[in-house]
């Protein structure tokens, strides 16, 4: 059965991040609000994962594309830095989808100090699980991968690379 997208949010929330494509922005969490207007004008609040984010403009692209393309007349998209964004944004249904593609999901922060917080991007947990066998034994080749906010892996047991998505 298929079910009729019929708000402008229900649109906006299957839009793919372009760095992890198994991933929506909805599910990323980086999806802040989605106001419809009369005459079929929509604004669109997106929080960037780091405000150096390459993909940021892309991401604003799609959104527009997508709006459009459903018969929304105008599309806006606005940048919200405050407040900053977190991996405990990404959604549970995100978190398991980055595992099965093979990407180990972010550990939880928990809650945020009061008052500015600075991009940290803080080095990756001591104790990572190999998102193809479990194992917790596996070890950091490189602090950066595809992006920025990934870092390289390998398992010491099934002996698989894989990318870690960095708290942040």
């Amino acid at each position: 059965m298929v079910i009729a997208v019929t708000t402008a949010y229900d649109v906006a929330a299957q839009v793919r991040d372009p760095e992890l494509p198994v991933l929506t922005l909805a599910d990323l969490g980086v999806l802040r609000d989605v106001t419809e207007a009369p005459g079929g004008r929509v604004s669109v609040t997106i929080t960037p994962t780091y405000s150096g984010c390459p993909a940021l403009d892309e991401m604003g692209a799609d959104l527009r594309r997508s709006l459009l393309a459903a018969g929304y007349s105008a599309v806006e998209v606005r940048t919200s830095l405050s407040p900053a964004w977190t991996t405990d944004w990404i959604s549970e249904d995100g978190l398991r989808k980055l595992r099965e593609a093979g990407i180990a999901p972010p550990s939880r922060l928990g809650p945020k100090v009061a008052g500015p917080v600075p991009l940290n991007l803080v080095p990756p947990s001591a104790r990572v699980a190999c998102p193809r066998c479990g194992s917790f034994r596996t070890s950091e080749l490189s602090r950066f991968g595809s992006t920025a906010c990934k870092a390289l892996r390998r398992c010491l047991d099934c002996a698989e690379p894989f990318e870690h998505v960095k708290e942040i």
